[in-house]
């Protein structure tokens, strides 16, 4: 008997995960719902050339419990879900495709909200809205709040703030190098905030435009995207795809701790027990790189209300996030556990307490 999606190792409870494939514009698409438990499952919509179906899967699946935990971490109102679409961002977009994308969201009734990742874009979302309702993450109207990457990249500025504090004894960068792996939208962001803060960088990735321009802005020295692990630096920030610490990686570091903004940054959770018995700081990716998730809630917050996009409350939740990695990193030691066993039990006891209070309120409705 051949292996079903509930046999595969990603799959964790998951509530629902539905396929959509539409034959005029070739969009194939995935979307795994992990837990409505908080709210509404929300989370980003890739757009990557898997090398199958089978793959693109297990990423989905992967990245959408990964959704519950950033949210349930960040104290948000939402469940966690993530989609993905099956095609090459650079050559297979249309419009016909995101508004059939966004037809095949109506379908599952609010149940999930799409918003910007990977290989898609704000104006890939609001071609979507013209047909849904189910996408969050617009650049025009009083609610939305536009391109998550700055506020994401704020969040992990903050965050290796916290790493200077507690492994270095200092309050800003000056003389630690950090080696960032991928200068696209968030990782460029960072490069700029670091790069103000006094950090010397070692970049790379695979677009020869983003490494020029953030070379020129920053004096930052470019190396090739596997010399990247094999660099003398203090942090390692991944900021591209996930699973970059793994068994071949990991003797190769030569870093104090790992601070960056990549999903999924552990290809499993025994390299983060290892990460934690060399004695590698770990910054829980989910954790810092919730800025840009907290961004996209405040345009829910604002469409259910009526209201309009408030910073101010976006810069409340952020500064709380931080609060919540500092105390993650203060049980670590405490406790003498990993960070990442810290987040998520932090994590999924605001998701059982959740969904036992949901269930509590069916059973007297």
């Amino acid at each position: 008997m051949g292996k079903t999606l509930f046999d595969s190792p990603s799959f964790a409870n998951h509530e629902g995960v539905h396929a959509f494939h539409d034959e005029k514009t070739g969009l194939k698409a995935i979307v795994a719902v992990h837990s409505t438990a908080r709210g509404p499952a929300v989370g980003g919509t890739r757009m990557w050339n898997y090398a199958s179906a089978a793959e693109a899967l297990e990423d989905v699946l992967r990245l959408s419990k990964g959704m519950s935990y950033k949210n349930a971490v960040a104290d948000l109102e939402m469940g966690g879900g993530k989609s993905v679409i099956i095609g090459d961002s650079r050559t297979q977009k249309s419009p016909e495709l995101f508004r059939a994308f966004g037809r095949a969201l109506n379908g599952l009734g609010g149940n999930y909200y799409a918003a910007e990742d990977v290989g898609t874009s704000v104006e890939d979302i609001a071609e979507a809205r013209k047909v849904t309702e189910y996408v969050l993450g617009l650049k025009d109207g009083p609610e939305a709040s536009g391109d998550p990457s700055p506020v994401t990249a704020e969040g992990v500025f903050r965050s290796n703030l916290v790493v200077a504090r507690r492994l270095f004894k200092q309050d800003d960068m000056t003389g630690l190098t950090v080696a960032i792996q991928g200068v696209g939208h968030v990782g460029a962001y960072l490069a700029e905030k670091l790069h103000k803060a006094g950090a010397k960088l070692i970049i790379t990735d695979v677009n020869q435009a983003n490494l020029d321009a953030v070379a020129a802005a920053t004096g930052a020295e470019i190396v090739a995207p596997d010399a990247i692990y094999d660099v003398a630096a203090d942090i390692y920030a991944p900021c591209a795809l996930g699973a970059t610490l793994n068994l071949q990686t990991l003797d190769r570091l030569k870093v104090k701790a790992v601070c960056g903004a990549a999903n999924n940054q552990l290809a499993t959770a025994d390299i983060g027990d290892e990460l934690f018995r060399r004695g590698v700081l770990y910054a829980p990716d989910y954790v810092v790189n919730g800025g840009g998730i907290i961004n996209v809630a405040s345009e829910m917050n604002a469409r259910q209300s009526g209201g309009a996009y408030d910073a101010s409350w976006v810069e409340g939740k952020l500064s709380r996030l931080m609060d919540t990695f500092e105390e993650i990193l203060e049980r670590s030691v405490v406790e003498n556990k990993p960070t990442h066993l810290i987040a998520d039990a932090i994590a999924e006891a605001r998701i059982k307490a959740a969904g036992d209070l949901k269930a509590e309120l069916l059973k007297a409705a």
